[in-house]
């Protein structure tokens, strides 16, 4: 059961609406900013009703069949448990659909954590998100920060949310999750992260950019 629930959440999370919104719009996000097929890209591309359409839509198929699943009882909070809410992150990262190169899971990764934990820690993992943001444009000087600043930021918030997870004494089945997100993260946002620890390409003020999803 636990085998058949992971693949149905697997490719839930591989369906890259943004991309396919994209395409409806007649713009090809591989060909946009980074090349990344997500929200963030379609927002820049097509506009914002466009990527705040393929926003709710990656929350979405990363919150409801997990809620549903969570909710019904259906998963208990076993290492079970963490494969299913684990595979949508997956699915959406490494999606088959787009030869297995997907979007950086950030609204999948707000609608997973929405589900497993009724909201609360994708609420303050919005909270490290915004102080991040905020430091790195006092660090720069009320300037918006880069593309490699922001996904630096993705990842430090991910890694900080464990501090809320241990003082909330989640179980270990939620930091495997945890683990599973933050190393998924990591590795989408790998040529950000090498970039700004290097100092090496675009950090380039911008006009209304934000965290690519």
């Amino acid at each position: 059961m636990i085998l058949w629930l992971a693949v149905a959440e697997f490719l839930c999370g591989a369906l890259m609406f943004s991309y396919w919104l994209g395409k409806a719009a007649r713009k090809d996000l591989k060909h946009v900013g980074d090349g990344n097929p997500g929200a963030f890209n379609l927002w820049r591309a097509a506009g914002y009703r466009w990527g705040l359409a393929g926003i709710l839509l990656d929350f979405l198929k990363g919150y409801v069949p997990l809620a549903f699943l969570v909710e019904s009882g259906m998963l208990g909070l076993d290492y079970g448990m963490t494969i299913v809410a684990a595979a949508p992150i997956l699915g959406h990262a490494f999606s088959p659909f787009l030869k297995f190169k997907g979007g950086k899971a950030i609204a999948v990764t707000f609608g997973v954590w929405s589900a497993l934990t009724r909201f609360e820690a994708a609420l303050v993992y919005a909270v490290i998100l915004a102080v991040l943001l905020a430091a790195f444009s006092f660090y720069k000087k009320g300037k918006y920060a880069s593309r490699e600043a922001d996904g630096l930021q993705v990842v430090a918030g991910m890694a900080l949310l464990s501090i809320y997870l241990l003082a909330a004494g989640y179980s270990l089945a939620i930091w495997g999750v945890w683990l599973v997100n933050l190393l998924v993260m990591a590795y989408a946002n790998r040529q950000s992260i090498r970039s700004f620890l290097t100092g090496k390409g675009g950090d380039l003020p911008r006009s209304g950019d934000g965290v690519t999803l």
